[in-house]
């Protein structure tokens, strides 16, 4: 059985410039995608960047943003569910005045070579 506490996972910076805490990914060897928590902090955006070999999706546990997605933008919030596919530029921003909080699931799993920071 596995079993990883979100503590016990290091906290980062993104390439993105979110927070995050990656709970299961490549390193792991037990699963083709890798999964983060990810925090936007209020009035923040993330970088504009894209993966070129993965898609990815986003869950919204808490929070209110704005998904922009190639030439597509969308409110989001608490409970969607947001699909991005690969080569898709994309970002999200905080609009509201507390934490944006999701989880981030990549398939294939996230490595460093997959990501594109496009500013």
């Amino acid at each position: 059985m596995f079993v990883r506490k979100l503590k016990d996972c290091k906290e980062i910076v993104a390439g993105d410039n979110c927070i995050l805490r990656e709970l299961l990914g490549k390193k792991d060897n037990i699963v083709n995608y890798s999964l983060a928590k990810a925090i936007v902090k209020p009035g923040d955006i993330t970088y504009k960047h894209k993966l070129k070999e993965s898609s990815e999706v986003y869950y919204i546990l808490e929070g209110d943003g704005l998904m922009y997605i190639d030439n597509e933008t969308k409110e989001v919030g608490s409970g969607d569910t947001i699909y991005i596919p690969h080569n898709s530029v994309q970002r999200i921003k905080n609009t509201g005045d507390k934490n944006l909080v999701f989880l981030c699931i990549v398939e294939p799993a996230w490595c460093p070579e997959d990501e594109k920071i496009l500013e």
